[in-house]
């Protein structure tokens, strides 16, 4: 039998997810951050120098990191059937894919993450998710532990959402609010209130839709808004901005402190 998926199992209760967001493709930062006591880390490879190599290595780091407590969510660079197929075999339960703009792409995702008859997804005897040919099970029950999210990152998209949400196979419906921000003109300004009326109509209609509403919002005030109104899978800090802002901050407390001049490096 496939791995439980407590994470798409949360969703389906409607408890809320608190997560973050990782986009240092190296399994040591994964099973480091892994043991902070997310409820969810997502795993980037859209926006970062990842692959499938890569990827395989950080969902063990994950599972090495976080003691059971952590799930992992894989966004794939693209709603790509090929791609789909690698990240599933090496043993991703839970995809979020970028950019879906209409229930078509939606269908697309979701038939990409099941075997024929349902789907599309090819046959692989011998991959990791399946225990490497282990579970003999796992082709029958695979779907039932499958989480499948996607991405609206448009007005236009926005404009679809009743009808992506109810495709079938579709467990979560998130919000992306930097690129919605650049499709409303004003990009960059998540908390423009054009954007932020969006965001908070979107995460109504999804839930009133049956599905779980998610985002990414580094403002931590603005997140608890968020998961107030309802949404259920947040991610509230990215590993790199960490990294950056402490380092930057611890920098700049020494260089600016009594008698300490700045080091020409």
């Amino acid at each position: 039998m496939p791995p439980h998926n407590r994470f798409k199992q949360a969703l389906s209760e409607k408890r809320a997810q608190v997560g973050l967001w990782s986009t240092l493709p190296f399994p040591y930062v994964s099973e480091l951050i892994a043991g902070s006591g997310f409820d969810w880390l997502l795993l980037d490879t859209e926006h970062t120098a990842s692959d499938p190599v890569i990827m395989q290595q950080q969902l063990q780091a994950v599972e090495a990191g976080c003691m059971g407590v952590t799930s992992a969510v894989v966004r794939p660079a693209w709603n790509d059937t090929v791609l789909t197929k690698r990240y599933l075999d090496i043993g991703a339960q839970s995809l979020l894919f970028p950019f879906v703009q209409n229930a078509e792409e939606a269908a697309a995702a979701v038939a990409a993450t099941r075997y024929p008859p349902q789907g599309v997804r090819g046959m692989g005897g011998t991959m990791r998710a399946s225990r490497f040919g282990r579970d003999a099970q796992y082709v029958a029950e695979a779907a039932n532990e499958l989480c499948v999210l996607v991405q609206l990152e448009t007005e236009e998209a926005l404009e679809s959402l009743e009808q992506i949400a109810a495709v079938d196979g579709i467990d979560g419906i998130f919000i992306g609010p930097a690129d919605l921000s650049a499709s409303m003109g004003v990009a960059g300004d998540v908390n423009h209130p054009r954007v932020r009326a969006a965001i908070d109509r979107a995460i109504g209609r999804i839930l009133a839709c049956g599905k779980a509403p998610g985002l990414l919002m580094l403002d931590e005030t603005r997140a608890q808004e968020c998961l107030d109104l309802g949404a259920l899978f947040v991610a509230v800090g990215t590993d790199q901005v960490i990294l950056r802002k402490h380092a930057d901050a611890l920098a700049e407390r020494f260089h600016r402190g009594p008698g300490v001049t700045r080091a020409a490096y």
